[in-house]
């Protein structure tokens, strides 16, 4: 899961944009244990703007209490669930903190043989099977 995508998350579904610290921390644990689907999503969305960083580069603000996204931090996150137009290459961008601007950002890596890694994934579930059931004995 990725801390920084998830707060801005949590922020905006907030009146105002503002969280006190109790209820963020309620809300990022029901996120962490909600499964696999949040972490990749929010992993998706970081790979949009790779050196985000939420307080340098002023997306919230801490106030009393709590924190508080700001319009900055609206525009990132509309940005990085904004879906691509078919046909244009949307490449990632970084938001610089000297500048406030988005900047034009490395390439991603390529995605990893996806066949290799279902077949890891089932030979891990089946040995963790194979372990259960002996154990069971």
């Amino acid at each position: 899961m990725n801390f920084q995508v998830t707060v801005l998350k949590i922020l905006v579904s907030y009146p105002e944009g503002f969280a006190v610290m109790e209820d963020l921390k309620r809300d990022m644990a029901i996120l962490a244990t909600s499964g696999r689907e949040w972490a990749d999503r929010t992993r998706r969305l970081a790979a949009r703007v790779p050196d985000l960083d939420i307080f340098s580069q002023g997306l919230v603000d801490r106030e009393s209490g709590g924190w508080k996204v700001t319009p900055k931090g609206r525009a990132v996150l509309e940005f990085m669930e904004a879906r691509p137009t078919v046909g244009v290459a949307s490449a990632p961008v970084a938001v610089s903190a000297a500048e406030g601007e988005p900047a034009p950002a490395a390439a991603l890596r390529q995605p990893v043989d996806r066949a290799k890694l279902r077949r890891e994934r089932r030979e891990r579930h089946r040995e963790a099977r194979e372990r259960a059931r002996a154990k069971a004995s």
